[in-house]
């Protein structure tokens, strides 16, 4: 029996909050392209304080190298602060499960 430990499967989430100038600058849209092509699952909404709020799921290095990604964000933004937090998608929050959806990726409004 040959048991294969695929680290490749494994996941993560990460709630990520994008202060600067980062609403009016096609960020929300950058976000969903970017998290697209990487196979990463979750959502971007604009929040009433001018940051932009996302929650990113899917394999560990490629939600870390897209956490990295957004410090730079699309070319007419200014990231001035990326604030990162792992969250467990087992935990009830206001955040929603995207572990069903693997590739799902939407704004919100």
């Amino acid at each position: 029996m040959n048991i294969v430990n695929d680290e490749s499967d494994a996941k993560k989430t990460v709630r990520v909050l994008i202060g600067g100038r980062v609403q009016g600058v096609g960020y929300r849209a950058w976000v969903r392209a970017e998290a697209e092509a990487r196979g990463i699952a979750g959502w971007v909404r604009n929040c009433s304080s001018g940051d932009v709020e996302a929650l990113f799921h899917g394999p560990i290095e490629a939600v870390d190298d897209f956490c990295s990604a957004c410090r730079r964000g699309p070319s007419q933004a200014r990231v001035d602060r990326v604030d990162i937090e792992e969250t467990d998608m087992g935990k009830e929050t206001d955040m929603g499960d995207v572990s069903h959806s693997p590739k799902r990726f939407e704004i919100r409004f």
